[in-house]
């Protein structure tokens, strides 16, 4: 069995709470030059409930301060709260135990 991506972790955890997921990044390759691009420049899932709404970056446990920074210097993340998203990070880090474990950071 494949082990499942941080993404499909957070799709899977945000899924069981209620939420309506989506994945708002997209790839492309230009003559192998492979890349990602997130929505905003900060976003790799948009979710949806009653009266709520947000964006989530997803990555790694380690890698949860850079993202925190990337979003702290976006040129849309005024535009993004000012519209009432609520902004999250989601850092997925692997337990001794064998367990994945996600650490949320409220940026909203």
């Amino acid at each position: 069995m494949a082990t499942k991506t941080p993404t499909q972790r957070s799709l899977e955890l945000l899924r069981s709470r209620g939420y309506t997921v989506a994945v708002v990044e997209y790839s492309t390759n230009f003559r192998g030059i492979f890349r990602r691009h997130d929505l905003f420049g900060i976003a790799d899932l948009m979710y949806l409930s009653d009266g709520e709404a947000g964006l989530v970056q997803v990555t790694s446990g380690p890698n949860v301060a850079a993202r925190i920074k990337k979003i702290a210097d976006s040129e849309h993340i005024a535009a993004i709260r000012k519209a009432g998203l609520a902004v999250w990070v989601h850092g997925w880090s692997k337990r001794a135990n064998g367990r994945y474990e996600c650490r949320e950071v409220d940026l909203s």
